[in-house]
């Protein structure tokens, strides 16, 4: 999986051009894994007493719309037949574990990098899914939900914009700069989504 850190030969540019990433990069994905890896933790511990105790008022559920118990009883928390948390468990262990290996300075192979494209990829799509379930069929927030939907946003734009700089996907090389104002704009829609939904609510706040 992970090699020695070989300086570029002649001709072979300085960057992330094969599998070193940058301090960034890795910090980044070391600290994606790590807040993903408790929230979904978290979510797996509130849904095993739920579990338990059909009676169990889970310490997310703040309001009618922040309100993970309603989440979890529902289709959607079991996409695959098991608690979605398992997967978020999985995944962003395998996450936190790469960044620490990158923190080392070792060399990642291409397929390895294509892997965690994959990866990240998947599980984009997969929060996307879970965003669209919350806001317009179940009608509810869950706050440690919310906490993993960042941390795939953020895992899958840097491990894209690794990829770009990489040569992996040029078509992309020239947004790889952007990655911290691509994650902000995406981030600003989806709070611009959850205010719109909700808004009858949110103003009876005021």
């Amino acid at each position: 999986m992970a090699e020695p850190a070989r300086a570029p030969g002649r001709g072979q540019p300085r960057t992330q051009s094969r599998g070193i990433a940058g301090h960034g990069t890795a910090w980044s994905l070391t600290l994606t894994g790590l807040v993903g890896l408790v929230a979904a933790f978290v979510l797996l511990v509130e849904k095993i007493e739920l579990l338990t105790d059909p009676t169990y008022v889970p310490s997310c559920s703040i309001n009618p719309v922040l309100s993970c118990g309603s989440i979890m009883n529902t289709e959607q928390a079991a996409a695959f037949g098991f608690p979605n948390p398992i997967l978020g468990v999985a995944g962003f262990t395998a996450l936190l574990t790469i960044g620490v290996v990158l923190l080392t300075r070792a060399t990642l192979t291409g397929w390895f990098w294509w892997g965690i494209q994959a990866g990240t990829t998947f599980g984009v799509l997969f929060v996307h899914w879970l965003i669209a379930q919350s806001l317009y069929r179940i009608g509810a927030l869950c706050p440690y939900c919310m906490i993993v939907w960042v941390s795939a946003i953020t895992a899958f734009v840097v491990s894209t914009a690794h990829n770009a700089r990489a040569g992996r996907l040029p078509r992309l090389a020239a947004l790889a700069s952007y990655g911290p104002s691509v994650i902000t704009v995406w981030l600003v829609a989806i709070a611009g989504l959850i205010l719109v939904r909700f808004w009858d609510y949110w103003v009876t706040l005021l």
